[in-house]
Formats: C-alpha cells, structure tokens, sequence
C-alpha cells in the first residue's frame, strides 16, 4: 500500500464504541487531539471490576481542550444502538466515521472449550462482535451519504485475513495453561471481517469506506492482567497506540475507498508506511 496524504480530521464527529478503556480509548482520544469531535460510548458509567468509564475519557478529552459526548450504550441492545445514532445527530448534526471497536473479551466462558460454552454466551458475543456493527452501519450509512460520504473501521482480530496461508495452520490451542482458543470471539471477528468485504462495494457506491484493522494482542489494561496472572512475558505486547494510529490514518487518509472492504495489520502496515505512532500521554 503507498501512503497518502493525510488530511484534518478537525470538526469530524466521530463514534467510538467500546471507548471507556483499551484501544477505543486510546483511539478516542488520538482523534480528539486531532480536533475531532468524538462519542464516547460503552456500558461502562461507573466504576467496577474493570477500569475506565465513559465519563472519564470524556474528561480526559476535554481537559486536553477537545470536544467529545458520552453515551452510554450496551452494544447487544438494538434500542440502544438506535439510541446511541440518534443522540449522535441531535448533538452534532452528522456522523462522519464509525470505529466499530467493541467487543467481548471478559465472559467466564470466554475462552472455555467448546462443550463448556453455554448458548447464551455464544450469541451474546455474537451480538456484541457482528450484529452491533452490523447494525450501527445500517444507522449511519444514509447520514454519511447525505453528508457527502464516511469511514468505518472496524477493529478486527488475530483470524484476520492477514493471517492466512494458502493452507490455514492449526490454531494454536494454548502457551502453556493461558487459552489462546476463544470459539465465539474468533468467529464472530472472522464474520465481521467478511461483512466488510460484501458490503463494500456497496457501501463505496455512497462514497463510505469499510475498512477493518487487526491491532495485534494489544497491551490493554485487561490483556496485561490476564498475561501477568498466567506468569507469561508481556513485553511483546503491541502498544495500544499502534493500533490508534492506524485507525487515525484511515481516518484522515485521502482517499479512504482505495483501502475499502479490506484488512490491514497495523504494526506491519505502520512500518510499511513509515508512520510512527504518538507514545506520549494522550
């Protein structure tokens, strides 16, 4: 892929979900700092077991002189994702891009053996990790058309594409006794990344790009604590900025339809375009 200009995301509005903790919030606040207007949102409006609320990276965002919204949202609720759109518009009057980054990584049975894992976990990742960003572009789709176009970038996962041999290499079960196997949430990401790529063509026809970014295993707050309590290195993590930075090139790029209904893995992308990502605090 060659590089291309990058342009000022600046008055942009732009949703992040899943953006009380993680990468969404790295994300968030990498877009902000670049002058874009940014919705937070995610279920997480106090504090709990897990860190980060919506209304702290709201703060973050405005202490640093940006503007951002949260609303708070459980991606398995079709009523809240309407919700979620519909304050987005009131608000800002537009919605320009779409980061579809939320996605479930704490369930018990998250990383159970497949006889271990109960229906109702199944389809709940799946609503979270498919039908919300199924669902939510749907939603925005005819606002970015009658603004001119859009972006949506969904984060993927380590099945992406830009893994593949032409003959596909067995999953690697587990390091030692840490799961690597997550049935539902593997799945579900190697759905969403092949709804991308159908609906692109479509989608493009509305000057709206699709385009889906594989981070890596990221150094989030909750992938560190599940690699330090199996006693494992985690130097090797990918920084969460990594992955923030990739999202904000295909954010500003100049032609965003040239990446559409394709995946993209953001270290080696970075590297391949010479763009350093911002380890400062955001």
């Amino acid at each position: 892929m060659d590089k291309q200009n990058e342009l000022s995301v600046a008055g942009k509005v732009v949703i992040v979900t899943g953006a009380s903790r993680g990468i969404g919030r790295v994300i968030a606040l990498a877009l902000a700092k670049q002058g874009a207007r940014v919705v937070v949102t995610a279920r997480s409006v106090s504090a709990g077991d897990q860190p980060g609320t919506i209304g702290e990276t709201v703060n973050k965002i405005k202490a640093n002189g940006g503007v951002a919204l949260a609303i708070e949202a459980d991606m398995a609720k079709e009523a809240d994702l309407k919700k979620l759109v519909q304050r987005t518009y009131e608000h800002f009057g537009a919605v320009d891009i779409l980061v579809n980054n939320a996605g479930v990584t704490h369930q018990k049975s998250w990383s159970s053996p497949l006889l271990e894992i109960p229906r109702s976990d199944w389809e709940y990742q799946y609503a979270v990790n498919v039908h919300a960003p199924f669902t939510l572009t749907q939603l925005v789709a005819p606002i970015m058309e009658a603004n001119g176009g859009g972006r949506i970038i969904n984060i993927t996962a380590g099945c992406a594409e830009v893994y593949r041999l032409p003959e596909e290499q067995p999953f690697r079960e587990a390091i030692g006794d840490f799961r690597l196997a997550a049935p539902a949430y593997f799945s579900s990401k190697r759905a969403l990344d092949r709804f991308s790529n159908v609906v692109a063509a479509e989608l493009s026809r509305m000057n709206i790009a699709i385009i889906g970014v594989m981070p890596g295993l990221t150094a989030s707050e909750l992938t560190v604590k599940n690699v330090q309590t199996a006693g494992l290195d985690d130097s090797s993590l990918v920084p969460m900025e990594v992955p923030a930075r990739m999202v904000a090139y295909f954010a500003s790029c100049e032609n965003p339809l040239e990446y559409t209904g394709r995946l993209f893995w953001a270290e080696r992308e970075l590297k391949a375009l010479g763009l350093e990502p911002e380890y400062n605090e955001l």
